[in-house]
């Protein structure tokens, strides 16, 4: 899900860019990455699965207890899933899974309307999330 198209027409919707960005996949232990290749740096999606929601619960605790800047997001902008923001990324918990965004590699603010990392990342992440709904 996070290297489909939904997600590349969402990037090329929130930059305005030209055409959908390359991206590769890879698939290690329980991983799943799809990194973007955008004009302005790299963009990288990534879903542990774990073995069982308590799981990934306890997986996504440990990363935001790990993660330097880590805030949780609260309030309707959690989309009622535990989640945390950092000034680069956006992390995710559903069901068995920890979505992450890191716009680490992306300048302070990008695209035409010159959204924060952050707000970028969010706005990947709830793109993501919306298509695990359907």
């Amino acid at each position: 899900m996070v290297c489909s198209k939904e997600i590349q027409e969402k990037i090329v919707q929130i930059l305005a860019l030209d055409a959908a960005p390359d991206n590769q996949a890879a698939w290690s232990d329980k991983l799943y990455t799809c990194a973007y290749d955008l004009p302005a740096g790299s963009l990288v999606l990534s879903v542990k699965e774990a073995t069982a929601p308590d799981a990934a619960h306890d997986n996504f605790q440990e990363v935001q207890r790990s993660t330097a800047g880590a805030a949780p997001i609260e309030g309707l902008a959690n989309l009622g899933f535990p989640a945390f923001q950092t000034p680069s990324s956006a992390v995710f918990v559903k069901d068995n899974f920890v979505l992450t965004v890191d716009a680490a590699g992306l300048p302070e603010t990008l695209g035409p309307h010159q959204v924060t990392r952050a707000a970028f990342a969010y706005q990947v992440a709830t793109t993501v999330l919306a298509c695990w709904s359907e």
